[in-house]
Order: structure tokens, then sequence, then C-alpha cells
């Protein structure tokens, strides 16, 4: 069986960028590991969701274009999950019970999925994943409890398999051809979407960041996957070399989209690096290399990967889309080590920590100033709780429970964003009672419409309250639903 992901040969002889410059040592930053993130195209997307879904207490934004849901080529010939096929709801079954039996091993805590910013983009010409793929994905999102609220899914007209802009770049393709290198102006930017989506309100971007903030870094420290290259690249921002606290960006190209095919396009012409310059986004592009050696896969037989494609079929393993994965695990290990440098600034710890003013669900924090520092941060139960530097000296946390007992620090920030060591802990007790534990209900889908916890439509449940999708309405496909307020169900499980 012959493996396409897309017209292979019109890469082959793609020009590199030019000469790079000495590989270097990945760097270790100040990284807010509240502000992990990771995005990609196609083999990059499938890729991108593994990610988001394997680890998702690292990763609480994911970004996917063109791809489709979790495991799909695990239990499905690859060809199913891609050429606009359609996924059928007893396959996205198949596909949640690997996520809920491998939940808090395999993969990280599933509830840590309903949690990310979740930012999804299809082209309607695109024939290569197409939108019936995304559409499955965006209904695996909302099998897994991810609020609507907190997914954006773009369906582009006249868009093909390509990676959108709003600029021209020196040898991109047009928006309506799926060919090398996937990179098109099709006047929508697809960087500011998707880091938009996951971080809020950007600053205007840089047009020509400093070629000296592109590093290219050995990745042979840290895997000698097969399907990986000797060396990577990072974009660091000037703030972020020197020190300030900065986001975590990873950006996964797709297939024959690799430096050794396409030279530093994905890097430079997508537009990541723009907005990254300017708003202390640290952008992470690793890379994949050709192996044509043919190696047994998930459910596809056996096949090579001639177009340097992310593992999203098992190319490399059974644990290709767990933590145990070897490429999941090497980006991981890149995230690790760039987000290990320790802040360097000098202020002291905060002093003087106190709360005052408890409701049932707020709780004010205090603290004395410290000189020179320009704002400040507030943790509750070690969990940052401010987005943006503080700069008075008292902040009122919200979204607290009735009756519970909390513990906030407060950290010191410097003009470069690095902070201090946190205070001594200040413990706060909300007003009001405790609510009474939640009662979990396990039924078949038409069970639980006839008790009132969901409701049927077009043949479909849907979840009373919070609307969740809950699959076909009928006696065989069942669901635990948990009450978290009267008539409001969430698929979910009690401890």
């Amino acid at each position: 069986m012959k493996f396409r992901m897309v017209h292979w040969w019109a890469a082959a002889a793609a020009l590199l960028a030019g000469p790079a410059l000495a590989v270097q040592a990945l760097p270790k930053l100040n990284i807010d590991k509240s502000k992990i993130s990771v995005s990609g195209l196609s083999s990059g997307g499938f890729m991108a969701n593994q990610l988001g879904v394997a680890y998702s207490s690292t990763f609480m934004g994911v970004g996917v274009f063109a791809a489709g849901p979790y495991m799909c080529a695990g239990l499905n010939n690859y060809t199913a999950c891609m050429y606009n096929a359609t996924i059928s709801d007893s396959q996205l079954s198949a596909m949640q019970s690997s996520i809920n039996n491998w939940s808090g091993s395999q993969i990280d805590n599933k509830a840590g999925i309903a949690n990310q910013r979740i930012y999804m983009f299809v082209g309607t010409s695109d024939s290569t994943i197409g939108p019936n793929p995304m559409d499955a994905l965006r209904k695996q999102y909302t099998n897994n409890a991810v609020p609507s609220g907190n997914v954006e899914y773009v369906k582009r007209s006249g868009t093909a398999h390509v990676f959108p802009t709003d600029f021209d770049a020196t040898g991109n393709n047009s928006c309506s051809s799926t060919s090398s290198p996937y990179i098109s102006n099709c006047g929508y930017d697809g960087a500011k979407a998707v880091l938009t989506r996951i971080y809020g309100t950007l600053n205007p971007r840089n047009n020509s960041p400093a070629a000296s903030n592109y590093i290219e870094f050995s990745q042979s420290s840290f895997t000698s996957n097969p399907g990986m290259a000797s060396t990577g690249w990072v974009y660091v921002p000037a703030d972020c070399a020197g020190g300030a606290q900065c986001k975590l960006h990873v950006a996964l190209h797709g297939c024959l989209q690799s430096y050794s095919q396409i030279g530093d396009k994905f890097i430079k012409n997508t537009g990541y690096t723009r907005w990254a310059d300017t708003n202390r986004i640290v952008v992470l592009f690793p890379q994949t290399k050709v192996d044509n050696t043919s190696r047994s896969t998930a459910a596809s037989g056996s096949l090579a990967n001639p177009n340097a494609c992310w593992d999203w079929i098992g190319w490399y393993g059974s644990h290709f889309a767990q933590k145990g994965g070897s490429q999941i695990s090497a980006i991981k290990a890149m995230v690790d080590h760039l987000a290990s440098g320790a802040p360097t600034s000098s202020l002291p710890a905060p002093t003087g920590v106190s709360t005052s003013g408890a409701t049932d669900t707020s709780m004010v924090i205090s603290w004395a100033s410290v000189q020179g520092a320009a704002g400040y941060h507030v943790y509750r139960n070690g969990e940052k709780k401010t987005t943006s530097a503080v700069t008075g000296t008292s902040y009122t946390d919200t979204g607290l429970a009735p009756a519970t007992t909390y513990q906030w620090t407060v950290t010191a920030v410097d003009g470069n964003g690095a902070e201090s060591a946190p205070s001594a802990p200040a413990s706060g007790t909300t007003t009001g009672t405790a609510p009474p534990p939640a009662t979990c209900y396990t039924a078949s889908n038409y069970a639980h419409t006839t008790a009132g916890r969901a409701y049927a439509a077009w043949g479909y449940t849907y979840a009373n309250g919070s609307n969740q999708y809950m699959g076909l309405w009928n006696i065989y496909t069942t669901t635990t639903l948990k009450q978290t307020g009267p008539n409001h169900y969430v698929i979910g499980t009690c401890p």
C-alpha cells in the first residue's frame, strides 16, 4: 500500500532557504508554564491533537489546521481519516474508549481536555483532509466536555489543503491549490487566529522579525526517532532571551513541509514569528525527516514515511498517541527543557500577604508593596490566577466554592516580566454552605431522555443544561451524566 498524504513529488526539488547558522543547544528560558500551547497542519494537526490529549495538563491551548480526531488512524486505515471521509459515531465511540481507558495513566486525566482553548481550521476545497474529519474532531472535543465557548471552528471557502496567511511570500502556492509548500495568501491570518484564540488579544505584529532570533538546535539530544531530523528550530524574541517571562507555542509542520523539503518556509512564511516577536511568545518548530523504511502501523499495514509526516498512524510503535510515544515524548522533552529556565528577578518575595472580604465565591488578597516591582502575580493553591501582572497591592480572586479553604501566595514581577520567589502563604475560607456531593447517572441515552436528564434531536442525544453531545438516541449507547446544578448535566464521573 502506498501512503499518500499529499502529492509528495511536488516538493522533491524544493531548495533550502540558505545557509544555516551554527547549531546550538536548545536554550532554557523563563516560560510561564500555564501558557504553553500547540498547533499544526495536516499530520502536524493530528500530532497537535495527540499532544493536547496525552498532555492535557501541559497544553492549555490546541490549534488544528486540517486534521482529524484522536486515535482515528490508530483504529482505522488512515484513508478513513482523510480524503473527506465521513467518520461515524461508532468510530468516534471506539476512539473515545481509548481516551477513557488510558485516562490518568497512558495519557493525562482526560478532564484536562475540557479546560483547553481550541482552534480549528479547514478549507471547503480541501480534498486531502476535508471538512468531514474536522467535523468529527469537533464532535470529539464536545464528547470530552469542551464548552462550545472554548472552541473556534473556521471553514474557509475556496481554501485547499494549505496553511492560510494574509501576506505574499516567495515560493508560496495559490490558496486554491494543494501544492508545495502548502502555505498560501488566503486573505486570512491563520497564525493570528490561532494565537488569539489561545492567548487573547495580541499586540500588532512585527513583519520583519530579527534573523538572530531564529535558532537551529540539536534535536538529537532529545530523540533518536528515525522519523525526526537531527536539528529543529526555535524562535526566541529578544525580551524572552533577556529573561522576560514568556509564553511557549509549539508549531508543527505538515507532511512535505520539513526544513529538508521546503527550507525555512514553514518557520518564516506562516506568520507565527511575526506575532510571537511582539507578544513574548517563544515558538518551537520541531522537525521531521524522510523515513523510507517500511514499518508496521497500527491499522494501515506496513508503510514507509517518504513525506516526513508526523506519526499519527503508528509507524514508531503502538504508543504513538500516548505519553510514551517516541515523537510525543521527544517534543514534550523539548518543551520541558525550554521551560526549565529559572526567573532572573532579584526582587524579594512580597510580605504581609493576607486575606479579607470573604464571600461565598470570592476573596480579597492583599500584600505590602515591593520596591522596584512593576507588578505582582497571585497564585491560588499553586495555580497562577492573574493573566497579567497586577499593578496594585490587592487582588480579588473569584470563582471560588462556598465554605472552602484556599491558600494564596504572591510574587513580585520586575520590568522584564521575571518573578521573585513566592511569598509565605495566606489562607482564607469562603462563606456559605458547601454544595452537596454531585450525583452521577449511568444509563442508556434513551433512559436519560425518559428520566429528564437529556433530550433527543434528529436522532442524537444532548445533555440538559450543558447541551453536550452524547451520541445516538437509542438503548445501546451508554453515557454517564454528572448533575452539577438544577436540570444541568455534564458528561463525566463522580469521585
